[in-house]
């Protein structure tokens, strides 16, 4: 293998330890549900991105083949990583609301509150008699 890639396998390799490892112990010390979605759904995705290029480029230099199991398998990671955030964050929220569960208090404090004459979106309902309240009726 030539000096280039041994220096960019790891370089790679430690890169991708490096989120991998941020990323999981982000997700064993915040402590509400929507802080520990970061860890794994940013960092680690883009540690395991890394060690999987790495592996990409480790084989071309050492074999002379490219490997697309390591492409796929990025891509898959890429692909179903934000949308499993999604859902469950949806279901987290939607668990709040419904007071199913109670969360502790986030590392940034409560978010800040709307005032009555705002229009600011919220997770909340509507009040009565306003124009969000009627607004699908």
């Amino acid at each position: 293998m030539t000096i280039l890639a041994d220096i960019a396998v790891t370089g790679l390799l430690l890169l991708g330890a490096s989120f991998v490892l941020i990323g999981s112990w982000g997700l064993v010390r915040l402590p509400s549900t929507m802080e520990r979605l970061h860890g794994p759904t940013k960092a680690t995705t883009l540690g395991l991105g890394a060690l999987l290029l790495a592996s990409v480029i480790y084989f071309r230099a050492e074999l002379g083949v490219w490997t697309a199991h390591e492409l796929l398998i990025a891509l898959f990671l890429f692909i179903t990583a934000p949308i499993s955030a999604n859902m469950i964050a949806k279901v987290h929220l939607h668990r709040l609301r419904v007071g199913a569960i109670h969360e502790p208090d986030s590392i940034a404090g409560a978010p800040p509150r709307p005032s009555e004459d705002s229009d600011w979106a919220t997770f909340e309902a509507p009040a009565r008699d306003t124009p969000a309240a009627t607004a699908n009726t």
